[in-house]
């Protein structure tokens, strides 16, 4: 087996030297990076994620792993009665978990956490008066209204989340000399053809894993993955089973593996040597497609600028097909023929 690198602290894909200085994604460059990616990153979100990620640690405190790392500020907010109710567990499996990180009880969780998150999050004061609001005049407000802040929130924890040096070392990779495969089952799985669609320009070898067929046509397809290949796997709440086993297949065959998914708490993110992190909350939906659409457009448009010749092929490739896309002179000689 390929020996890999940690995911996702490790060092970009190239080496730092040889990397081009590229700038942050996000607007802002002294925001912070939003509080669960920056939370996972921290020492105690770390090891959270290593219980996450062992399989003999049992499903309940596993469970308990996944909701701190999806909700950081909340469960310093939280006292252990409300934080068990919404993470469906007990008050008493709150502190034994406490005690499974090596901490005295929950008192002395939730203060390990709100230590780690004092320098990159809002005081917690701050959201309890948040969450307060929310239960006032402001709670009826439309489905749409709070679906449209919901996209707005998530978008700018995404942006704000992007790594420009890790997407330019990404964008290289997907143009090396090895086959670059994208996969994504059942919502992901358009997020994919997407994806694919924009990649077929400039990468010499491409495979759509899921294009058509179901789990057993993915694998086939995958058969001949290798080192020097590339596999870029989408996957979203409700995750994907087999999108999982088939990364960690194509990372067992030396192949580079990479993730775009809604957290560090992912099992893909456990999956994958590399993850892009697009939040994906909704708050009626399972999940959320805005912000990796912008994940997916910031890999490609970095891979179109990464090299001169992209922009010479995006050129033909606009000349190839213009005869079949709509100019004035189309549409006048179209409205002619009809009337004549």
């Amino acid at each position: 087996m390929k020996k890999t690198r940690q995911n996702p602290d490790a060092p970009a894909l190239d080496h730092p030297s040889t990397a081009p200085k590229v700038r942050p994604v996000g607007p802002a460059l002294d925001q912070a990076v939003p509080s669960d990616l920056a939370f996972a990153r921290s020492p105690l979100g770390q090891r959270l994620r290593a219980l996450l990620a062992d399989e003999q640690v049992s499903t309940g405190n596993r469970a308990i792993a996944d909701f701190l790392l999806r909700n950081p500020v909340r469960a310093t907010a939280w006292g252990i009665e409300e934080l068990a109710a919404n993470a469906g567990t007990s008050t008493a499996t709150l502190s034994r978990f406490a005690r499974v990180l090596g901490l005295n009880g929950f008192a002395a969780l939730r203060l390990a956490m709100a230590e780690e998150l004092q320098a990159v999050l809002h005081p917690v004061e701050k959201l309890r008066g948040l969450m307060q609001a929310h239960e006032g005049p402001q709670a009826g407000q439309s489905a749409v209204g709070d679906s449209l802040q919901s996209a707005l929130a998530q978008v700018r924890d995404t942006v704000l989340g992007l790594d420009g040096v890790r997407l330019a070392a990404l964008a290289r990779r997907l143009t090396g000399p090895g086959t670059v495969y994208v996969m994504g089952f059942g919502l992901s799985a358009h997020l994919a053809a997407m994806l694919a669609l924009h990649l077929q320009a400039f990468c010499p070898r491409l495979v759509n894993v899921v294009e058509f067929g179901g789990s057993e046509v993915a694998a086939g397809r995958l058969m001949n993955v290798g080192a020097g290949d590339v596999l870029v796997t989408l996957s979203f709440p409700r995750y994907s089973a087999d999108a999982i086993r088939l990364t960690r297949y194509a990372r067992e065959r030396g192949a580079t593996t990479v993730a775009i998914t809604d957290s560090l708490a992912s099992p893909l993110a456990a999956a994958a040597e590399e993850t892009l992190v697009a939040s994906a909350q909704h708050t009626v939906l399972s999940s959320s497609g805005v912000s990796a659409l912008l994940v997916v457009e910031a890999l490609v448009a970095t891979l179109m600028l990464s090299n001169s010749k992209h922009v010479d092929q995006a050129g033909r490739l606009t000349e190839a097909i213009s005869g079949y896309l709509y100019t004035p002179e189309s549409g006048a000689s179209a409205r002619k023929k009809r009337a004549g």
